[in-house]
């Protein structure tokens, strides 16, 4: 079936509440299912939201064993889903929730691929911030991923703290690390170099390649969350979130 067709029927789904119906489940392949994604995208355009920017998961290794995938994955971020630090979700609003530690990358100039490098990554991006993803696990996604993906990879929102201007000190995101604390308890550090084996400017360099398959540049001004140093983690009414990004400030959210 042709891109449109499957995108009129997930469109249809959606605005019945539903996601990743299983009827569609093997229906298309991973490449197709970007291609829906972004056809979706444009109808939610439409209908009147805007885009912020761009999400790149599956980055870290954690994740990859997590969800039993073995490559990066793109999604499209929201301004309707874009938060600052202290928001509170109503958990029964959410679908399965959870979050991820992240950095929220900011593009100050557009990158077109192919062969976009990492130093054209370093040269575009000019501000990071300390961000946690929204996360709804809507169905499978292991075993289910051209689904997942067409069904916007989990993305629902996204939280961030303080931007902070990119430096020749700061700029090496590998450097960066994270401290998650869960109810004022300490569960977990990690390094940014688990983001794409070498920081999240890769993500970047990835995203903007990958873009470029669809005819599409990663333009100026876009907002990317630019994968998770760390597992992604359940949520729980009453969940209280603090993650502490050196050098980058922290950024928080609760589950009421």
């Amino acid at each position: 079936m042709d891109t449109e067709s499957i995108a009129d029927a997930l469109w249809q789904a959606l605005q019945e509440g539903r996601h990743m119906p299983a009827e569609w489940a093997g229906r298309f392949a991973l490449d197709q299912a970007y291609a829906v994604q972004l056809a979706l995208l444009r109808r939610r355009i439409a209908a009147g939201e805007r885009q912020a920017g761009w999400k790149v998961g599956l980055t870290a290794e954690s994740m990859r064993v997590q969800q039993q995938v073995h490559e990066p994955c793109f999604g499209y971020l929201l301004e309707s889903g874009r938060h600052p630090s202290g928001r509170r979700y109503a958990f029964d609003s959410l679908i399965a929730p959870g979050f991820e530690n992240e950095l929220c990358l900011t593009l100050g100039k557009t990158l077109r691929g192919p062969g976009v490098t990492l130093a054209d990554a370093q040269g575009a991006v000019t501000h990071a911030a300390p961000a946690l993803e929204i996360v709804e696990v809507r169905g499978p996604f292991a075993g289910n991923l051209a689904l997942a993906m067409a069904d916007n990879a989990q993305q629902k929102a996204f939280v961030t703290g303080e931007e902070i201007l990119l430096t020749s000190a700061n700029r090496d995101l590998a450097q960066a690390s994270v401290r998650v604390e869960i109810d004022g308890e300490l569960v977990e550090e990690a390094s940014g170099a688990a983001v794409m084996g070498g920081g999240g400017m890769l993500s970047i360099a990835w995203l903007a390649n990958k873009l470029a398959e669809y005819d599409l540049a990663l333009e100026a001004g876009m907002r990317v969350m630019a994968g998770s140093f760390t597992r992604q983690y359940s949520a729980r009414p009453g969940m209280s979130v603090r993650s502490t990004f050196a050098p980058f400030g922290a950024v928080a959210v609760d589950f009421d």
